[in-house]
């Protein structure tokens, strides 16, 4: 009988234990929950780079998956169970990413997202800066749109700390680089430990006295379609407004939407056909969706990679102002050996 009563006071004792842990997790998040401004400048420049208004231009976006994210890894929050790839699978999907950048760094303007500094899932690699430093003849900057001291799930072997971005990288130095928040959250306490969505905006004047803005962006992946919307309408507005003052735009990155009207030339049975698309009448005519549809830029990962069942889809792509012509457009095929994400490169004239 003392046995049985030592061991319900044990187990009441864990679970109080339990209970206290869970709110403290709780309450210090609150703390120290990351709430960025709508708008937040994070570069200026007196003596920026003045482009001409009949410019070719070339474009990189790739969503690096942190270098977490190889082809032998699956996800838990997407179904799978795994959480971080071993530390050699990470060092050699770093040093395949950065080394395609490398010979690669002829482009005028990379756009990556998931670029990792200081969490637990990337071995707390500052990516942003060992980045840089590989491309030296880059004007970089960084936006935060994951910041979290500790993400608690899964309990068994939590994700822990996460420190995270998108970033654009130049030939070019821009007059500013700016971060604007996209609205839209989740309930609470959820909304502690997701994303800070964002799109960060890099303005290159032209010689005509308006800008060419390069926007790199990153949307909501996890929700059922209210928020990605909310983010649609906002980015919406915001172009609209640049293009009527005379402005060239670029925006491009991981959309997590398809684009309108995909018509997919890759193999049926790995077509996501339940990835959301973008709506045809999103924009004005004159706006080009550019994307290649010949190649998939993205694998799900419920599972490890496999060409012959892995499902599919395009969701990095670039969006153009009327003003801007798409010459090419290439989804790079790596059969996403070091990323869940292929990179894509477009090449485009300002009119």
């Amino acid at each position: 009988m003392y046995t049985v009563k030592k061991i319900l006071k044990a187990i009441i004792v864990l679970i109080i234990l339990l209970w206290v842990a869970f709110f403290g997790i709780i309450i210090y998040a609150v703390i120290t929950d990351f709430k960025p401004d709508e708008k937040i400048i994070l570069t200026t420049n007196g003596s920026p780079s003045v482009l001409s208004d009949t410019s070719e231009i070339s474009l990189l976006t790739w969503n690096i998956g942190y270098c977490g994210l190889d082809d032998n890894m699956d996800f838990f929050y997407d179904g799978g169970t795994k959480v971080i790839t071993p530390r050699l699978n990470f060092d050699e999907n770093f040093s395949s990413v950065t080394d395609f950048l490398k010979k690669n760094d002829s482009i005028d303007f990379v756009l990556l997202q998931e670029v990792d500094r200081k969490s637990k899932r990337s071995y707390r690699i500052d990516e942003f800066n060992a980045i840089a430093e590989r491309l030296q003849n880059y004007s970089s900057q960084f936006a935060t749109n994951y910041d979290v001291f500790f993400v608690p799930v899964p309990p068994k072997n939590p994700m822990g700390k996460v420190f995270s971005g998108i970033s654009t990288m130049s030939r070019s130095i821009p007059s500013s680089s700016v971060r604007y928040a996209f609205p839209g959250e989740y309930g609470f306490p959820k909304q502690l430990f997701m994303l800070d969505r964002c799109f960060l905006v890099n303005y290159y004047p032209l010689k005509n006295g308006k800008d060419l803005l390069i926007i790199n962006t990153h949307n909501e992946a996890f929700d059922t379609g209210d928020i990605r919307k909310a983010q649609m309408e906002y980015l919406r507005t915001f172009i609209l407004e640049e293009y009527e003052k005379g402005n060239y735009i670029i925006a491009g990155g991981d959309w997590n939407q398809s684009p309108p009207d995909f018509n997919p030339q890759f193999t049926d049975n790995q077509i996501n056909t339940k990835q959301m698309a973008l709506d045809p009448e999103y924009l004005p005519s004159g706006w080009i969706w550019s994307y290649d549809n010949t190649v998939p830029s993205n694998r799900s990962v419920t599972a490890a990679y496999n060409p012959s069942y892995t499902i599919t889809t395009v969701i990095d792509f670039f969006l153009l102002s009327p003003n801007i012509e798409s010459l090419s457009i290439k989804c790079i095929d790596l059969n996403f050996k070091n990323s869940d994400h292929n990179p894509v490169i477009m090449r485009a004239k300002l009119k």
